[in-house]
């Protein structure tokens, strides 16, 4: 997610070679949201996945196999999800990266951001803090589930 001028916690992802703020939520089979996690942008993936299930693992307790892309590939991740929640995790990789299709299991995690992009102020991060804007997810995420 790309930063504002305003914001004072920021980092740079050299992969997709942006400044900014990185996103990480654990949805259910639904797209609804058990944890929301928010980080800089230079923090690895596997690393903020693995923070994220641990900060939240009481959310996740049922939880037996988590569902990730190919960011998160490693046993290092594999083994803190297990020690963490005592779940196996799963990666689904896109097969072709030329053409867009519906990957079975992924798009659930896609729709959910989507919904959050209907909510302007989330466009771009123009919070100061992470804390800022993990609340502003939060509340995006209240007003979505007021409306249904």
């Amino acid at each position: 997610m790309k930063n504002a001028s305003s914001a004072e916690e920021k980092g740079y992802d050299a992969g997709k070679k942006i400044s900014g703020i990185k996103r990480h939520i654990a949805v259910d089979t639904e797209g609804l949201p058990h944890a929301i996690y928010i980080t800089t942008a230079n923090v690895p993936d596997k690393v903020a996945g693995a923070a994220m299930i641990k900060k939240y693992k009481a959310n996740l307790k049922k939880v037996k196999n988590v569902l990730v892309d190919g960011a998160y590939t490693g046993e290092p991740f594999a083994n803190s999800i297990k020690q963490s929640i005592n779940a196996t995790v799963e990666i689904v990789k896109r097969s072709d990266l030329h053409k867009f299709t519906t990957i079975p299991k992924r798009w659930v995690v896609e729709r959910t951001f989507s919904w959050l992009e209907k909510c302007h102020r989330l466009w771009k991060n123009c919070e100061r803090h992470l804390a800022t804007s993990l609340a502003m997810v939060q509340l995006a995420f209240v007003r979505l589930l007021v409306k249904r």
